[in-house]
This record gives C-alpha cells, sequence and structure tokens, in this order.
C-alpha cells in the first residue's frame, strides 16, 4: 500500500514538473522574442530644427464684396422697348443699359416746354411794358409766377422722362440679364447687377481684445478655396467705430487689389493680418511633437556612432525623449522655445513605436506637412 502511493507521488512529481518546465521554457521564449522586438529597429521619418524668421500674424475668415455693388432697376413702370448692353459686359459710369417706351411722356414733355416758353414770352413783354409804366406791378409778379410754375411743370415731366432710362451709375462689371424686350416692367423690377470689382472689399470680424493690434494702413494676406495656390495681398482700409454688443467683435474692412477680378463679391477668405516685427525661431513640424499629460516631448536622433551593430555590423542610429517647451503655430509649424537647438536631427513621424535608446532606421521618403501657410477648408 506504501509503496503504490510512494509510485502515485512520484509519477505526480514528474506531471507537475514537466508542466513548470514547459511554462518556464515557453515563458524565456516569449521574453527572448519580446527582447528581440525591442531591439528591432523602427522606421521613422526626421526633420532638422532650424531657425526661420517667425512673423506673428492674427487670422481671421471674412467675406468679399465690391467696393461699389448694385441691383439696378428702374423708378417707373414701362415696356422695354431698348436694351444697350450684354451679360458680363463691362461698362463706364453713364453708360445708358436700357430704355423703356417714353412716347406719351416726351409728347407731354415738349407741350409743357412749349407753355413754359410761352410764359417766358409773356414776362419778357409785360416786364418792358412795366418799365414804360403801361402795366401794373401785379402783372409783372403774376406773369413771374406763371413762368416758374411752368418751367417746373417742365422739369418734373423732364424727370420722368430720364427716369424711362437706365444708366450704370458706376463702372464695373455687368452681371446676367433679368429682363427681355418688350417686357413690362414694374418699378423696382431687378434689371442686372452691377459691381466694382476691382479694388475689393473684405470684411473680416475680430475679437476686441486684439483692436489694439491693428490700424489702418497695416498689410493683410488672404487666401480663398477658389485658388488654393494664390494669395493676395493688400491693407487694412477702414475699422468700425462701435464694438458689436452680441459678440464683442469688430468689423475691419481690408482691400485688395483684384485687376483679373478672379475675386468675386460674397467668396469667404482667411485673412492673416502681421503683427510686430519678424523675428527668429526654432520651428519644427507639428506632426514630431508628441504632446501627454507630463509635458511636450520630441525624439532625437544621437547620430554619434554608438548605437547597436544593425545587421550590416554598422552602428544604428538611436533616439533620446527631450522634453520641449513650444510656443505659437503657423500653418503646420509650431515654435520651439526650449529643449533642442538649431540643427538637431528630430524625429517627425512613427514616435508611437519608439522609447528612449530605440534604434531607428530612417526612410524620408513621405514626410509630414511643413507648410507656413495651410491652406483649409473656409465654410460659411
Amino acid at each position: 500500500m506504501i509503496k503504490r502511493m510512494l509510485i502515485m507521488l512520484i509519477l505526480v512529481g514528474v506531471v507537475l514538473g514537466g508542466v513548470f518546465g514547459f511554462k518556464f521554457f515557453v515563458d524565456g521564449k516569449v521574453a527572448a522574442f519580446m527582447a528581440g522586438m525591442g531591439n528591432m529597429p523602427q522606421t521613422v521619418s526626421t526633420t532638422k530644427v532650424t531657425s526661420t524668421d517667425w512673423q506673428t500674424e492674427l487670422q481671421a475668415v471674412g467675406s468679399l464684396r465690391a467696393s461699389n455693388g448694385a441691383e439696378l432697376s428702374l423708378q417707373l413702370a414701362g415696356t422695354v422697348e431698348e436694351i444697350d448692353f450684354q451679360s458680363g459686359d463691362t461698362v463706364e459710369k453713364g453708360k445708358v443699359l436700357l430704355r423703356l417706351r417714353s412716347d406719351d411722356d416726351v409728347a407731354k414733355l415738349k407741350a409743357l416746354e412749349a407753355q413754359a416758353e410761352l410764359a417766358q414770352i409773356t414776362y419778357d413783354r409785360d416786364l418792358r411794358q412795366f418799365k414804360a409804366q403801361a402795366v401794373s406791378q401785379q402783372v409783372v409778379d403774376t406773369d413771374a409766377a406763371n413762368l416758374k410754375n411752368a418751367q417746373a411743370l417742365a422739369g418734373q415731366q423732364r424727370a420722368i422722362v430720364d427716369q424711362k432710362t437706365l444708366k450704370a451709375p458706376f463702372a464695373g462689371q455687368l452681371g446676367i440679364r433679368q429682363i427681355d424686350l418688350g417686357q413690362y416692367l414694374s418699378p423696382g423690377t431687378p434689371v442686372v447687377t452691377l459691381q466694382a470689382l476691382s479694388p475689393i472689399y473684405i470684411d473680416f470680424l475680430l475679437p476686441q481684445q486684439q483692436v489694439a493690434q491693428v490700424k489702418v494702413g497695416q498689410k493683410v494676406t488672404a487666401r480663398i478655396d477658389a485658388f488654393p495656390n494664390r494669395t493676395y495681398e493688400g491693407e487694412i482700409f477702414a475699422i468700425n467705430p462701435k464694438i458689436e454688443i452680441g459678440t464683442r467683435n469688430v468689423i475691419v474692412r481690408a482691400t485688395v487689389e483684384n485687376e483679373d477680378h478672379s475675386l468675386l463679391p460674397g467668396m469667404f477668405a482667411k485673412v492673416d493680418i502681421a503683427i510686430g516685427a519678424p523675428r527668429k525661431e526654432m520651428t519644427l513640424p507639428q506632426t514630431a511633437i508628441v504632446y501627454n499629460a507630463y509635458g511636450n516631448l520630441v525624439y532625437v536622433v544621437d547620430e554619434s556612432g554608438k548605437g547597436p551593430p544593425g545587421a550590416d555590423g554598422k552602428p544604428m542610429l538611436t533616439v533620446q525623449q527631450v522634453f520641449v517647451e513650444t510656443g505659437a503655430t503657423r500653418g503646420d509649424q509650431v515654435a520651439i522655445l526650449k529643449g533642442v537647438k538649431d540643427g538637431d536631427t528630430i524625429v517627425s513621424s512613427g514616435q508611437m513605436k519608439l522609447r528612449n535608446g530605440a534604434p531607428i532606421v530612417v526612410n524620408n521618403a513621405v514626410v509630414p506637412k511643413d507648410d507656413v501657410k495651410t491652406p483649409r477648408s473656409i465654410e460659411p
């Protein structure tokens, strides 16, 4: 009986020993594999810390409007007799665009002008007779009043005739014609839009805290979604002398040259206003910064040649974590105030796989954007 129990205990011990031995073997292999993975070089892209001219800017989103713009219409009703323009024409101030049928009004004007001429003749004759003491002062006064009344009636009718003709109130570009020949127009019916496109205005809002940083004549740069590769230079034309109570913003107007008429009223624009003097700042792409609760850090590439040997036997590059103090941003760039020096090589992408002392392989075939001006979608 005792012998049998000893045999069973020995068998159980052998089984347990095999189980624990196998687990120890597997754990060792896994640890060795993970250690090998930790020493495998990670592929990253890199960039250099560079000092560039940094211009502090205010940014705003504005709306374009013409320096002069109007929907042209007539004050009087009538039938269109003549159209003297084509859609899209560029016209000068005073150009006749449209005439309404005005035969009756012209005839009435001629009758009133004839009455005014007769009143003038009567007044002149009676005035000579008054000097010869042939008529009284009352007759001359009545003639003068009749003359003024006749001239006023003729002037009123002349204004009515003139209002049957539509002229361009300023130079600009016409839009799409909205009426046709022979059409009856009611007073105020839109005929065509006229827009003066050069120069063109940009109206935008700035918070009241920034009012002291802008002034008339200050340079601005505008970018439009429709033309992402172009910038438009201009300057501040006027600052509204009133803060909007609801938003605590101030309306600012800038003027931009638009000789090719590429900018149209109603477009939205991103406006940059340069403030202060340019200064030198060390910059990095924003993708190079690892943001966390303990502070912002970057991975600096150690190019001393003291890294572990690679597959070819040569020392591999390694990285070290360095905490940095960041400043303002512009486009894809961020200013670095402390932590690195000019010329340091910094990992710009692939940081999630890295740790202190990790070996790396640099592949800069594709690198993150590092543009000073980053076009972005602008929505109303």
